[in-house]
Order: C-alpha cells, then sequence, then structure tokens
C-alpha cells in the first residue's frame, strides 16, 4: 500500500477522549465516532480488527468449534420464553416491523442457539457440540466509554457448547478456556483469569479474563502471592476470627441527627468511624419485607443476600416500602423496634457491640444499640461484599484493588436455556433429557481498544507484528531523491513478493511528519531510506526502540523476513 493513496486521516490533538489509547486510536486515522458508543473502523482499524478476528477463528476451530452466522434479527417472544426479555429492560434494543411485530438487536445469542439446535438435535449421538460466530452485537449501554471498550454496537465472538451431562461439559468448558489462552497470548496481552458472577446470562461457573489496567471500568480484588482474583461480588474470602464482643454494654440513646442520611453524614456529625455504624437495608425477598444489616464501611452484595435468603426475587425496597415498614424516609432504618420483618445480619456484626443505628423516625439516630439486647437477628450470613484488605482463600493474603479491561466471559450454562427452550435429547435408555450447555464470549472490537491501552507510549501505539494494520513501513525521506525513491520501491516490492504486508511512505511531506504518523499508526518494523540510500544502506528499527541500526538493503529485508516469521510462529 502506497502512503499516498491509504485513506488513514490523522490528527495531532484530540479533546473528546480521556482514555490514552481511545486518543491514539482517534489519532491515528483508526476509528472515527458517528454517536455516542458508535464507531466507524477506518481501513487501519479493519485491518487490525480482521487480524483479531482470524486467530480468534483459528484458535477456536483448533478447539474443536465450528463457525456459523446467526440473525441480528431475534423475535422478541424467544427473549420472552427464556425469561430474559424483562431481566435486561432498555439494553435490549427493540424495534417492531409493518406487521408490528417486536424484533430485538441481538445483545447476545443464547436463545436464537438454543433455538436453533433445539429444532435439529434428537439423539445423544449427536453430542457434543461447539457452534460459534464472529459478529456484531447490539446494546442500549446507559454509558458508553473509552471508545471502543463499551459501545452500543460492538463485535464478539460468542461461542456456545451443548452437551450430555456437566462432565461433558466440564471438559469443554476447559478446552475454551485453554484456547482464550492461546489466543491471548498470541496477542501479546497480559491477563488474569479471574472469578465473576453470571448476571443476565446466567449459569453457575463463571470467569473473566481481565487486563489489569487503570483505563478498566470492572473492580477486581487480587491476591499478590497467588493466582487468585475476582469481582468484588464473586469474590470469596478466607473466614477471620472475629473477637468476643466486647464486655459493658451501654444505655441505647436516641440522638438528633437533622438532615443526616448517609453514612459519611452521621459519622461526620457524631464524630464516630463508619465502622461503629450498622446499616439497616429494607429490601423484598419474594414480595415480603427483609431488613438486612452490614457495617456502615460495607456494601451489601444482594446476591450473596439471595444465597442467605435462598431465593432469586430479592431487590432493593422503594421508598414507600421503607416507610410502611419504619414509618420514617430512606436514611433513617434501624433495626430496633422493626415488627414484623426478618433481620439478616452479616457474621461479622458478632463482634461489635454499642453501635448506632437509624432510628425508624426522621432526622433520628439510636446510639450505643447492641443486638441480643436491643433487637433479635433470625440470620447470621456472609451478605456483605469482600474487598482489600479480606484474606485470600487460598493463601490467607490480603487482597488488594486493581482496575480491568474485561478481555473475554465464559460461562457454564447449565439447563438455564435448554430447560425453557426445550433443547433436548434422548439418551441411550431413550430417556429424554436437557442438554447441558456453556457460553464463551470474546470481544473482538474490545481487544482493539485493550491493545492501544495496553502498548503505547507518547508517540503512538506499539502494537503487536500479529496484529498490526501493516508490518512493515518503508520512509523515505525525500521523495524527490531518485536514489532514495528507487531503493525505496525496490525494497517495497521485494518485501511484497516475500508476503509481507508493507507501507511505502511515498508522500511529499517533511520527513517529521512522516516519522510521526509512522510512530502514531504503530506499524511495527520501519525500514528509513535516506542518506545512505547512494550506498545501498538503510537504517531499520522497531516501534518503541529509539535506536536505529545501519545496514544494507538486503540485511533489512532478510531482518523484516526474520522478525515477521518469528512472531507469527507463536501461532503453533
Amino acid at each position: 500500500m502506497l502512503a499516498s493513496q491509504l485513506f488513514a486521516p490523522t490528527l495531532r490533538q484530540v479533546a473528546e477522549a480521556e482514555l490514552p489509547g481511545h486518543r491514539l486510536l482517534l489519532r491515528g486515522g483508526f476509528i472515527r465516532p458517528l454517536a455516542a458508543g458508535l464507531y466507524s473502523l477506518l481501513p487501519l482499524g479493519w485491518r487490525v480488527l480482521q487480524k483479531i478476528e482470524n486467530i480468534v477463528r483459528e484458535e477456536m476451530n483448533r478447539a474443536g468449534g465450528q463457525e456459523t452466522l446467526l440473525p441480528t434479527l431475534h423475535p422478541e417472544e424467544l427473549w420472552v420464553r427464556s425469561g430474559r426479555a424483562s431481566k435486561l429492560g432498555p439494553e435490549l434494543m427493540r424495534l417492531k416491523d409493518r406487521n408490528d411485530r417486536v424484533f430485538c438487536l441481538g445483545a447476545t445469542h443464547e436463545e436464537v442457539i438454543t433455538a436453533l439446535v433445539a429444532g435439529e438435535v434428537r439423539s445423544y449421538r449427536q453430542l457434543p457440540i461447539m457452534l460459534y460466530q464472529i459478529a456484531t452485537k447490539f446494546r442500549d449501554e446507559p454509558r458508553p466509554r473509552g471508545g471502543l471498550i463499551r459501545c452500543r454496537e460492538f463485535g464478539m465472538k460468542d461461542a456456545y457448547t451443548f452437551d450430555r451431562d456437566t462432565a461433558g461439559l466440564d471438559v469443554i468448558y476447559q478446552q475454551v478456556l485453554e484456547a482464550y489462552k492461546r489466543i491471548l497470548k498470541r496477542l501479546e496481552l497480559p491477563f488474569r483469569i479471574t472469578l465473576a458472577t453470571s448476571g443476565y446470562i446466567g449459569g453457575s461457573e463463571t470467569r473473566e479474563f481481565m487486563l489489569i489496567s487503570e483505563a478498566g471500568e470492572d473492580s477486581l480484588l487480587l491476591c499478590p502471592s497467588c493466582d487468585y482474583g475476582a469481582s468484588p461480588e464473586a469474590a470469596s474470602w478466607a473466614q477471620q476470627e472475629i473477637p468476643e464482643r466486647a464486655a459493658g454494654l451501654l444505655q441505647m440513646e436516641r440522638v438528633a441527627t437533622p438532615g443526616m442520611r448517609t453514612v459519611q453524614q452521621v459519622s461526620g456529625f457524631l464524630g464516630v468511624t463508619p465502622s461503629q455504624i450498622v446499616k439497616t437495608i429494607i429490601c423484598s425477598a419474594n414480595g415480603k419485607p427483609v431488613a438486612a444489616l452490614v457495617r456502615g464501611d460495607r456494601e451489601l452484595n444482594i446476591e450473596r443476600l439471595q444465597a442467605a435468603l435462598d431465593t432469586k426475587n430479592v431487590e432493593l425496597a422503594d421508598e414507600h416500602l421503607v416507610h410502611s415498614v419504619t414509618r420514617a424516609p430512606i436514611g433513617f432504618a434501624g433495626p430496633v423496634g422493626l415488627k414484623g420483618i426478618a433481620i439478616i445480619a452479616d457474621e461479622e456484626l458478632r463482634g461489635i457491640a454499642n453501635f448506632i443505628t437509624g432510628g425508624n423516625e426522621i432526622d433520628v439516630h439510636l446510639k450505643h444499640v447492641n443486638w441480643g439486647r436491643d433487637f433479635e437477628i433470625q440470620r447470621w450470613a456472609r451478605i456483605r461484599y469482600a474487598q482489600a484488605g479480606d484474606l485470600c482463600p487460598s493463601c490467607r493474603s490480603p487482597f488488594v484493588e486493581a482496575r480491568g479491561i474485561e478481555l473475554a466471559h465464559i460461562f457454564k450454562l447449565g439447563t438455564v436455556y435448554s430447560a425453557p427452550l426445550e433443547a433436548t435429547y434422548l439418551d441411550e435408555q431413550g430417556e429424554r433429557k436437557f442438554i447441558e450447555m456453556g457460553c464463551y464470549g470474546f470481544g473482538t472490537t474490545r481487544a482493539i481498544a485493550a491493545l492501544a491501552e495496553y502498548s503505547h507510549d507518547e508517540n503512538g501505539i506499539i502494537w503487536p507484528i500479529a496484529v498490526a494494520p501493516y508490518q512493515v513501513a518503508v520512509i523515505v525521506v525525500n521523495v524527490d531523491d531518485e536514489t532514495q525513491m528507487g531503493l525505496g520501491k525496490d525494497l517495497y516490492k521485494l518485501l511484497e513478493d516475500a508476503g509481507l504486508e508493507v507501507i511505502l511512505e511515498d508522500r511529499s511531506e517533511r520527513a517529521g511528519v512522516k516519522f510521526k504518523d509512522t510512530d502514531l499508526t504503530g506499524i511495527p518494523l520501519q525500514i528509513v531510506v535516506g542518506k545512505f540510500a547512494g550506498e545501498g544502506k538503510v537504517e531499520t528499527r522497531r516501534r518503541g526502540n529509539r535506536e536505529a541500526t545501519l545496514m544494507s538493503s538486503a540485511e533489512a529485508v532478510a531482518w523484516c523476513i526474520a522478525e515477521v516469521k518469528q512472531a507469527l510462529a507463536a501461532k503453533a
């Protein structure tokens, strides 16, 4: 490709991007915004995406996957049957056809693929199956951010597996996990496999592949001493010894706290630490109110509360329910005096005494409250989020906080979709059973953003050779110099004939502009044809390394071929 013909409009500055990788993708002419969360991929960005997709495709095929392509438009009734039409809410984009029938734009494809397999599989002899696609997804994200990190339209590889039993699912789940490791190794992206919750996808065991980055939007708890990592929602922690509750229970006092609703406001007003306050959070469990108690410096984990109550229908109470239970507005709820409502407390509260709670009256809190004397707890359980300082369940080292970019996510779905969508098979005894499913997502366009965030310097992106839009840039310093231009064209042809992807920088621009644009776009191997051209020599360098090496043109060609060959050999 001649640089003079390449559509790659570079920019010196951009104002609308907060993350460095996002800025560089804009400046380098890889992407352009159309609307919030919507981006066009320009030729350079499209070439990077194609290479990422090809790596993903090769490794999924190697793992036994078969590629397919599923419709983007889904009849809404499929989502209603699975129960997810209401779970996604406005995030699921909907439209109507000319017959007033409601369709959804595919946010993910569990329903569609399950319906497909349900119509085709009859016998255990047809299982297992792994199907995947590389396609566009649509989600009406409330807060798109980070360019390609979180969009409303984005590329994804989504795979789905269908097995006879959980043992088969375990095997294929591990196969995809290993395939994802190989993909990320080839992309030269470091990653951490962390435990996660399944969210609206559903299922049981689920793991995320995370790039640890300050640009990430996901919070993580990592063990610095072993490989354990998890989201705060999913993290477990080693049991710490709960100290005996201090002797000397003080007399409960009613104190005025005018306008003080939050833990921060109350602790500041009363001159105490947040850990001396107990929050009372009114929830609705299957339509019945329940009071959940956690320490003031902790946060209630609804999923853990659901597990403790053995129900999936738990949500925070609205203002009306809070008032009907406590006779007070939100911000003043407390356990003392609650009638006809179950109280469940985080196990951490066993060891604290003389704490502060809401007074179930506007502008009132209670001091020196104690469980057992002033109110009764019906159940103790772990109902808070894990946080930094909790002990790793594997080695008991304290967790540290980190942020990460989610690269991929894998789930053991079980029969979450096969049951409502009636995906069954007949086993050896002729008994009808539900298919055990797994699903496995990999963000292809997000991988572009992750690479840009991870691998860059002040001059631009530093692409790995395996996914760079072009592998080599031949930069002719002075295109009006016949010797330089002639040698540049010769190098360009020799490299192309060797199968390399080359840009010939043939523009009538100042040398500084050419060097800046080549660095900005991140072409890994650079050959500079300049003042030594008359001697048949050129300067070579790797992107990210300022030092240049003087060599003959033949040596430069051999160097480029060797570098590319070595980089691409990683797929073996």
